[in-house]
């Protein structure tokens, strides 16, 4: 399952900072995963990464948020397919900065 060219949605996030007003959107070219995020509490985000197999990806993401702060993360996700034929994503992630603490999230592709 590959991510190139997919957007998606927050649909579940209880400690991180994107909600359903972000849009993620993913480009890949073979294992390298890039993307870009924005609305909500987020004014501009940033995500750089590999795909390991066919389900799994670690990301490094950063974003500055509508308040001014520079905040930086990684994560390690599950790349699944919903019966609507959908992707969906499902990461463990920590912050790099800041209190360090981290969280689980979910996001669902948008078309």
């Amino acid at each position: 399952m590959k991510l190139n060219n997919k957007r998606f949605i927050t649909i579940e996030n209880k400690k991180g900072i994107s909600s359903n007003e972000t849009i993620f959107f993913y480009s890949q070219y073979k294992n390298i995963i890039t993307g870009t995020y924005k609305g909500g509490e987020i004014e501009e985000g940033l995500i750089i990464g590999k795909q390991i197999d066919n389900s799994r990806v670690e990301l490094l993401f950063q974003c500055l948020t509508k308040d001014g702060n520079l905040k930086a993360g990684e994560s390690k996700g599950i790349i699944s397919k919903n019966k609507s034929g959908k992707l969906e994503l499902k990461f463990e992630w920590n912050w790099l900065n800041g209190d360090l603490s981290g969280g689980t999230s979910a996001y669902i592709e948008i078309t």
